[in-house]
């Protein structure tokens, strides 16, 4: 099915998830409004809004509205007849290139949603991957981090320890645009570590997938041999609540198992 027809059409998908809860409209939008509590993001979901997405008539959700179907139903929001806007590189005629999104009808989000009241704020799980030469091998660095958003700008904190890396402390800074955050980060490890606190720096550029609930992307820095090295980065949605609650409940080890 192409773009076009999957946006021509009523979304029989989710149609048939409602019915498949036994719910009328009005009855799948009150568990859409529940669901959002149970979330965080409280939502203020209709009927009308249900017949607009079951007609085809918006065919993607906002971003705490995609979270609270993905809660409501259980199921994946690409499950559910949504088509996320085409996300699309182009020239800027000048050696570089701009990141373009087709925001979909009946939408108003050419940016991204992302978790919260507070955009990207919120805490998120860290995870990257570096070969180490001491080491001889591939290891997994690990944080809970606080993002902070004010504007187009975008702080990461780690959360005290929150570190596989031998209790090591994360920090980003970030510039937001659309869907494209880039910036810098830099990692100061324990003393009594491995790298006897070693300071790492370097580039990082990330991409939000449609929902806002994952960041991935690369990082770039220097190695040993004044080489530049390079390897994946991921930052997956844990929680939009930064109170001290939250905070003291991720201030521990992560467990990559999970």
């Amino acid at each position: 099915m192409t773009l076009t027809d999957a946006r021509s059409g009523p979304n029989d998908r989710l149609r048939s998830a409602r019915l498949a809860l036994r719910l009328s409209q009005e009855e799948f939008a009150n568990k859409v409004q529940e669901a959002g509590q149970i979330n965080g993001e409280p939502n203020e979901c209709t009927k009308r809004l249900v017949q607009r997405w079951e007609s085809g008539q918006t065919t993607w959700p906002r971003g705490p509205y995609a979270r609270a179907l993905e809660t409501a139903t259980g199921r994946p929001i690409e499950r559910l007849g949504f088509v996320p806007p085409e996300t699309r590189v182009r020239a800027d005629g000048r050696g570089g290139h701009d990141v373009e999104r087709d925001p979909a009808p009946g939408t108003d989000a050419s940016i991204v949603p992302a978790p919260g009241s507070g955009g990207f704020g919120g805490i998120w799980l860290s995870t990257y991957q570096f070969f180490s030469s001491s080491r001889e091998g591939t290891f997994t660095g690990a944080h809970f981090v606080l993002l902070l958003q004010r504007g187009s700008t975008l702080t990461v904190r780690s959360l005290p320890g929150a570190a596989l890396s031998e209790g090591s402390v994360l920090t980003m800074d970030l510039t937001i645009d659309r869907n494209v955050l880039t910036g810098t980060w830099v990692e100061e490890t324990s003393p009594s570590g491995h790298y006897r606190g070693a300071r790492y720096h370097g580039a990082i550029q990330l991409l939000s997938e449609p929902t806002g609930l994952r960041l991935s992307g690369k990082w770039l820095g220097f190695g040993k041999a004044m080489d530049i090295n390079s390897g994946p980065w991921e930052l997956a949605f844990q929680t939009a609540t930064t109170n001290k609650a939250a905070v003291d409940r991720y201030s521990c080890i992560p467990s990559l198992d999970a």
